[in-house]
């Protein structure tokens, strides 16, 4: 399989770069999108699907081919798949039906190849990647392979999008299932944020809306531990400081942890609500602010990937997460450029308000800060 990523701010240099890719004989079936909300996706879309090309898209907070981060651009891999060897579904969310749409969808998936594998992505912020997730579990077993993330909107919180060669949807999902007899794909989700502290327990929640940490509210337990200053309703920058510095590490009894950093407040009683479930009467532990570590550790991952499992690849995904470059600024780009170097291949990737994928050592989880990267071979 053959693999070119491309980029461009408009639609003409994205028409631009899909010609200078083909001008070698090089034949795309389908492109991986990843655009900003600000792009005019349905020219996008017109554009791949007049030449023939399938599209797995989404909108995000930034996006990339390399390892220099864009906003407001458009980052395309194209692969020259058999089209037989892959399938693309999607639906909208009804009524939030998230299991059952991504259980439905993935039978399809499961009904066309005999051993499958998925990338998804999904939009809106309400949708719960958690019970899509179980979906898919439902339908094809708790070992099923599955990779993506959620849409963005460049940090506005509003309005995020998934689409498709003739759809899209601000509340759905878009799936990918890839026949993994001849596509083999491994993926690796790795966060890096390094916990500190006793673990403390989770004593009052519904859902994702913590209210209480041993008993304390939430925002008061964290701003403590975090040595914040100025925690009141006036500091617009607050919840930002606490995501992508402080998030709380969420303990399974299987694996690494999960990332649900709190996103959004309620002043009333000093609680917030988190990026996923946290379940009342689970353990917790705070986060150091990243460093350097961080990258090392998503890296090594990586290299560690591909000498377990993955020796070549053909092309690179990454969906990682918007916290991770607001708390890495300029360093990002060196992380980046580390899991590039790991193959050398093709790669493209998205700044997501959600990862999708398997916990080291544990189950198909819901993640954020984390970068997942996953690598395509045709076998």
């Amino acid at each position: 399989m053959k693999a070119k990523s491309i980029k461009g701010v408009s639609l003409e240099e994205l028409k631009v770069g899909l010609q200078d890719s083909i001008q070698d004989g090089f034949s795309p079936t389908l492109a991986f999108v990843f655009a900003s909300v600000m792009l005019d996706r349905e020219a996008i879309r017109t554009l791949f699907s007049e030449a023939n090309i399938s599209v797995f898209g989404a909108t995000t907070n930034g996006e990339f081919i390399d390892e220099e981060t864009e906003k407001g651009s458009a980052a395309i891999l194209l692969l020259d798949l058999n089209p037989d060897f892959f399938e693309i579904y999607y639906a909208d969310f009804d009524q939030d039906n998230y299991r059952r749409t991504a259980q439905i969808l993935s039978e399809k998936g499961q009904a066309r190849f005999p051993e499958v594998g998925f990338m998804l992505a999904t939009s809106h912020a309400a949708t719960d990647g958690e019970q899509v997730l179980m979906g898919l579990r439902d339908s094809c077993g708790d070992q099923i392979k599955a990779f993506g993330g959620a849409a963005g909107d460049q940090y506005a919180f509003k309005e995020t999008f998934v689409f498709s060669d003739h759809w899209e949807s601000d509340r759905g999902m878009v799936l990918l299932a890839i026949d993994e007899t001849k596509v083999k794909m491994e993926g690796i989700a790795t966060c890096g944020w390094k916990a500190i502290g006793t673990e403390r327990t989770v004593t009052k929640s519904e859902g994702n809306h913590v209210y209480t940490i041993d008993d304390i509210p939430a925002l008061d337990i964290t701003v403590k531990f975090g040595g914040i200053e100025n925690a009141t309703e006036e500091n617009a920058n607050l919840m930002v400081e606490i995501a992508a510095n402080f998030p709380l590490q969420l303990q399974r009894e299987k694996g690494d942890p999960v990332m649900r950093p709190g996103l959004v407040i309620d002043w009333t009683d000093r609680s917030f609500y988190t990026s996923g479930t946290v379940p009342q009467g689970s353990k917790v532990r705070f986060s150091l602010p990243p460093d350097w570590d961080v990258m090392e550790k998503v890296v090594q991952g990586v290299k560690t990937l591909k000498d377990t499992k993955m020796p070549e690849a053909d092309a690179l995904v990454v969906f990682s997460c918007a916290g991770r470059i607001l708390s890495l600024g300029p360093l990002m780009s060196e992380e980046l450029e580390g899991i590039k170097n790991v193959w050398n291949v093709p790669m493209a990737g998205m700044f997501s308000n959600a990862e999708l994928a398997r916990a080291t050592g544990g189950n198909l989880e819901m993640h954020n800060l984390t970068t997942c990267t996953v690598a395509l071979k045709e076998i």
